[in-house]
């Protein structure tokens, strides 16, 4: 048997994009004093926040909306467009409809606002530097409710028929903004089995992440702005 140490998870590096520099310096401080956060730059503009992405190769880059030039969802478009394996978590004061909803289409993992509390912002960085999604309740209403007040021109929906009716049991309630433990506790099944399910349909339906999933369930009439 080895006796060696199990080496510490390398922190996960962060890029704060925000063109007010007290908001990038208190997120910074919170980061410093965590153990598996690392701000490895601050980007005050869009431009800069995609030229920094590309230097610094962060896993996260925590992005505001509204900066000088080149805004938030635009940068977030280019970022999420790029060949890098960074992942855009939008921390904004706009809570606006037409903001979740360009942030998450420009391909965002998340969208949180500025009065949450900071443990909470920190947890969402967590989560979207593992490869998930983080989408609030309150957001994904927003989301649905864009959805539901755009013109039939809209994006074509997404064929279903190779996902299993259980898997379609799954991306209902995933559009409708639960998580991985809420799904496993309404269908009796452990938090391990709805996270497979959920690999499943991101691979079947060719979905990059649970926002995309979000999407699809109400492109595909699965769920409505009344849910």
């Amino acid at each position: 048997m080895s006796n060696e140490t199990p080496r510490a998870a390398a922190p996960v590096r962060v890029l704060l994009a925000d063109d007010q520099p007290l908001v990038r310096t208190a997120l910074r401080m919170v980061m410093a004093d965590t153990d598996d956060l690392d701000v490895v730059g601050e980007a005050g503009t869009g431009d800069e926040a995609i030229r920094l992405t590309a230097e610094l190769a962060p896993d996260v880059v925590v992005m505001d909306i509204r900066m000088p030039g080149m805004n938030g969802i635009e940068a977030t478009g280019n970022i999420t467009a790029g060949s890098g394996a960074a992942h855009v978590l939008v921390l904004t004061t706009f809570d606006d409809d037409e903001y979740v909803y360009g942030a998450l289409r420009a391909g965002a993992a998340g969208f949180l606002v500025k009065d949450m509390a900071l443990d909470d912002i920190l947890a969402a960085v967590r989560v979207v530097a593992a490869g998930d999604a983080l989408i609030a309740p309150s957001v994904t209403r927003r989301l649905i409710k864009e959805f539901a007040g755009r013109p039939a021109s809209s994006p074509p929906q997404r064929p279903l028929t190779a996902i299993t009716g259980r898997e379609r049991e799954v991306l209902v309630l995933v559009g409708s903004g639960l998580s991985n433990a809420e799904i496993a506790e309404r269908l009796f099944i452990s938090v391990a089995t709805a996270k497979t399910y959920l690999t499943r349909l991101l691979a079947k339906l060719g979905a990059r992440d649970r926002v995309q999933l979000v999407i699809m369930a109400y492109e595909a009439g699965l769920v409505s702005a009344a849910r």
